[in-house]
């Protein structure tokens, strides 16, 4: 089969994610046949390093022996059962698992299919509490900048116009205060001051403050100081307003600690995993919270405090098996040491398209790694110039518009990390000519 002919089936039926279609007329569509480790194969043999993670959610390479056996397994057994009135172990041992592993005082889980939905479900979690305890608290803070997904309620909490301005009319009140502007602690303290003032003056109808902990993802991976995030979560608490905590990119070893909060010592009302739960098998996402929360809809029938909020393939079998993996590989792997090692062979290997005149702003937080394309126009496109360059020589790198980044499988090893930056550097090289 070849990639053409592959191409064609696709096109006459799909219709592709972020993508504007028409863009395929010029830019080859690249079919997958496999996986391995780092590395996608498509139709006719040619191999391109995964630098992305396949949208972060591949930690431990394609096809990983470890997480598939653990899957299969599971598929001779149970594939799954609805969650309303019944459960199974893999769902149980899972949310014992994370309950332990996340930050203190998180105690009770909640179980959704993918992030988006993950954030929907902290959004009216928050609210209803509120409702519960007989407060109507109708508006939700969020940060500059912020990415939180695309369904209605959390792309109302974000603040990227390519995905959010065409929707506003059907989105939810919201507010957004300003990020810190760089990783200073004083960039953290100013954002703090601004924070203060919205909650002092809005409290008694703001429900939550959503972040991204550290890194905003789809924000062209801006980094912030992890003071932000402290105080943060003291003026939240000083004002009765819940912090949530969307760790669905940042959590699982991504910024160097196995969740980002863990860098500023905090413990959020709502934590949302997803991505890198599964290893990226499987779509699964879940959403952490206190037994206080949990409290305020315990009661009888009559009453109407429940939480009815459910998806169809909630606590999915599957998708708890591979994450049962993923966590063990954690385990017996030491990851994160692995990691914070690896991070700094990458950065230093960096350091020549640092030296490169249209690159500014290089940063790095854990196994993120970022930099930008400078005084470039974005309706030049040079990120898809980059994208063609690198699949032209092997490797799948999308960048967010102007700002290139690398976010591979932690399994990636030196020769891969040298094919990966070489490419990104020549890819750059080239549009300066």
């Amino acid at each position: 089969m070849s990639n053409e002919t592959m191409m064609q089936r696709d096109l006459a039926v799909i219709w592709h994610p972020c993508t504007q279609m028409k863009d395929h007329e010029h830019l080859p569509l690249i079919p997958i046949e496999r996986g391995e480790g780092v590395w996608l194969y498509d139709f006719e043999g040619n191999a391109y390093i995964d630098a992305i993670s396949s949208w972060w959610v591949n930690l431990f390479g394609h096809a990983n022996t470890k997480i598939s056996v653990r899957v299969a397994k599971q598929a001779r057994r149970l594939e799954h059962v609805i969650l309303a009135g019944f459960t199974h172990e893999s769902a149980i041992v899972l949310a014992e698992r994370l309950i332990e592993i996340t930050p203190e005082g998180l105690t009770k889980l909640f179980f959704a299919d993918n992030g988006s939905s993950a954030i929907e479900v902290a959004l009216k979690m928050s609210y209803h509490y509120h409702k519960n305890c007989g407060r109507e608290k109708r508006l939700f803070l969020s940060l500059t900048n912020s990415y939180h997904g695309e369904t209605l309620g959390a792309l109302s909490v974000g603040d990227v116009a390519l995905y959010k301005e065409t929707y506003k009319p059907l989105l939810i009140a919201n507010k957004q205060v300003p990020v810190p502007v760089d990783a200073t602690p004083e960039a953290a303290a100013r954002a703090l001051e601004a924070l203060e003032a919205t909650l002092e003056a809005e409290h008694e109808d703001i429900a939550a403050l959503i972040v991204e902990p550290l890194v905003q993802g789809a924000g062209n991976m801006h980094i912030y100081h992890p003071d932000y995030l402290k105080g943060a979560r003291e003026l939240t608490e000083r004002y009765g307003v819940h912090l949530i905590a969307d760790e669905i990119m940042t959590g699982f070893g991504r910024t160097g600690t196995m969740f980002a909060c863990e860098q500023a010592g905090v413990s959020p009302d709502f934590m949302a995993l997803s991505k890198g739960l599964t290893g990226g098998y499987l779509p699964l996402s879940v959403v952490l919270t206190t037994d206080e929360i949990y409290s305020a809809f315990y009661c009888d029938y009559s009453e109407m405090k429940a939480f009815l909020h459910s998806h169809s393939y909630t606590g999915n079998a599957l998708a708890c098996a591979a994450a049962l993996a993923t966590l063990d590989i954690f385990e017996e792997e030491n990851v994160l040491e692995q990691n914070r090692e690896k991070s700094a062979r990458i950065w230093e290997r960096m350091q020549k398209i640092a030296a490169l005149s249209n690159v500014e702003k290089m940063r790095r937080q854990g196994m993120i790694f970022a930099f930008d394309l400078k005084d470039y126009d974005p309706m030049q496109r040079v990120g898809l110039q980059v994208y063609r360059y690198g699949l032209q020589y092997g490797v799948l790198l999308r960048p967010l518009g102007n700002t290139i980044y690398f976010m591979p499988p932690y399994i990636i090893n030196d020769a891969e990390i040298e094919k990966m930056i070489d490419t990104a550097y020549e890819a750059v090289k080239a549009l300066s000519k």
